[in-house]
């Protein structure tokens, strides 16, 4: 529940839309068709076909890369990770203790040569390139090394793959954020145009080209799979990264105050951060198994999860409870440009695996109040990671 101009706005759990007492009282008629219809598993025989395989993933110390390690060594893979140390304060890859379950290297994407010694060492079957500056904001604040980093490090990964000769599965995970952004109403689709506008967004449509580029020119009938992802907005527990709404909002539940909102009216793509790896896990797996499969796959929720901020907040206010609210931030004439309206068409995805998002928004958001309580109870974090992955496989 939030208040804006006086009001008190709520979100129909029939609709799935925000808006003030007197809307939900028009709009509780038009509940959304399919909610709970249609909910697909993750792909079968992930954990038989990652037990024993040798994989690397890059920026396995954030976010996504933590709970992706965490999967793949639970299935019994040999997983080497590369990427930088975690920022100072609470993170993920520290609490999950993933350190000491896998060969984990600390290191920047931007070393070529370091990053080839430990593909040379390793040898790896399957490689996953998370590594990235992925905020926005800091994208302008620091474009250079934003480029640097996406680019740049795409290629010296795309580059170590092809010296491999060891590498027969490589995904290349981007951004929603890749295409040229008309402020469509309806899905974007892979064979639209790629020109994001931000230096981040530009970043990782050069990224996909790099990884185009190399497939065309080095890994055609050389027997290396190669696809990319392009995932829409990631929430679920264990984010603490700067200038997100989910984090910003479990910084506000923390510190006892209300949630800020820059812009409440922006239309995302949100989705639970175990949606897209398993489809990552499934991709790499099933084009590791025939080639035919590899391609370039948006992976986003149903429509009736691409939602406002604002109807986010509002979601994890509710199932926060405690009276949480949130409130919109004033003007600022100095924000940087991003887009409003945003959504992605995952027919392809959908076609070609017979796949199908699992947990829609409250579900995602009621699973992230669920970790946070955890962690700010002092739980196990290990114990919290394996509950949730448990419950998503054979929910």
């Amino acid at each position: 529940m939030s208040k804006k101009h006086g009001k008190v706005w709520k979100r129909d759990k029939n609709t799935g839309k925000s808006g003030t007492e007197d809307d939900i009282m028009g709009n509780t008629a038009q509940a959304r068709d399919g909610i709970n219809k249609g909910k697909g598993k993750p792909m079968g025989g992930i954990r038989e076909f990652y037990r024993g395989k040798k994989v690397l993933v890059t920026g396995h110390t954030g976010f996504k890369g933590t709970w992706l390690c965490k999967i793949l060594t639970d299935a019994g893979a040999e997983v080497t990770g590369y990427a930088l140390s975690p920022p100072a304060g609470p993170d993920l890859f520290g609490l999950s203790c993933m350190e000491g379950e896998m060969d984990s290297v600390i290191g920047d994407i931007r070393d070529r040569e370091r990053l080839c010694r430990v593909f040379e060492r390793v040898c790896p079957e399957v490689v996953f390139h998370l590594a990235a500056q992925p905020i926005v904001r800091s994208s302008y604040i620091d474009p250079v090394y934003t480029y640097e980093t996406n680019v740049m490090g795409t290629v010296n990964v795309c580059e170590c793959v092809r010296k491999s000769g060891h590498v027969k599965s490589f995904l290349n995970v981007t951004t929603d954020k890749v295409y040229l952004n008309r402020e469509w109403d309806w899905g974007y689709r892979e064979t639209d145009a790629l020109d994001g506008y931000d230096p981040y967004s530009n970043s990782k449509s050069c990224s996909e080209l790099v990884t185009h580029s190399y497939r065309n020119s080095f890994f055609k009938g050389r027997n290396i799979a190669v696809s990319t992802a392009r995932a829409g907005n990631v929430i679920g527990g264990g984010d603490f990264a700067a200038d997100r709404i989910i984090p910003d909002c479990v910084r506000a539940v923390m510190e006892g105050r209300d949630i800020v909102v820059r812009n409440p009216h922006s239309v995302r793509p949100y989705q639970h951060v175990l949606e897209p790896l398993f489809a990552y896990l499934m991709i790499a797996k099933k084009q590791y198994e025939d080639i035919s499969y590899a391609d370039f796959y948006n992976v986003g929720p149903d429509d009736c999860d691409c939602v406002t901020t604002g109807e986010l907040v509002t979601v994890f206010c509710e199932k926060w409870g405690n009276g949480q609210t949130w409130l919109r931030q004033g003007e600022d004439k100095g924000d940087f440009h991003e887009a409003c309206l945003l959504r992605l068409d995952c027919s392809r995805l959908k076609n070609r695996f017979g796949w199908a998002p699992r947990w829609h928004i409250d579900e995602a958001v009621e699973k992230t109040c669920e970790f946070t309580r955890v962690y700010m109870d002092g739980g196990s974090i290990v114990r919290e990671m394996e509950r949730e992955i448990g419950e998503f496989v054979g929910g």
